[in-house]
């Protein structure tokens, strides 16, 4: 089975070390997760936001995918197709939490932000 990537290919990791992340990528417009979300207003939905933010976890943290519990979620501004992000995740390994934090890559504009509790694979 492959993963399906949404349109996000080619990641660039910006800094990374065991529990923490640093990525930079675009959405393209063509991706699926603006099919038939305001059609003429196209978004990325929040559920897309955690999918990303759980599927690069996982990749970069080596956590699972199942979220037992979400602590802290805040979307503070629509993300628009084609816009550059900058992903940070940390790995709590104590805690078996993650922190995230989406922003504009150029101009730092918070997206969301929130911890959520996955365990290590």
């Amino acid at each position: 089975m492959t993963e399906n990537n949404h349109g996000i290919e080619n990641e660039v990791v910006v800094s990374r070390d065991e529990t923490n992340v640093e990525l930079e990528f675009v959405i393209p417009v063509t991706s699926d997760f603006f099919h038939g979300h305001f059609p003429q207003f196209k978004i990325l939905p929040a559920v897309g936001q955690f999918e990303i933010v759980t599927r690069f976890s996982r990749k970069y943290l080596n956590t699972t995918r199942w979220v037992a519990g979400v602590r802290r979620m805040k979307f503070s501004a629509p993300v628009l197709p084609e816009t550059k992000l900058r992903l940070k995740l940390s790995r709590d390994p104590a805690k078996n939490s993650v922190e995230f934090d989406l922003s504009g890559a150029d101009d730092g504009k918070s997206y969301s932000n929130g911890i959520f509790t996955a365990e290590a694979q």
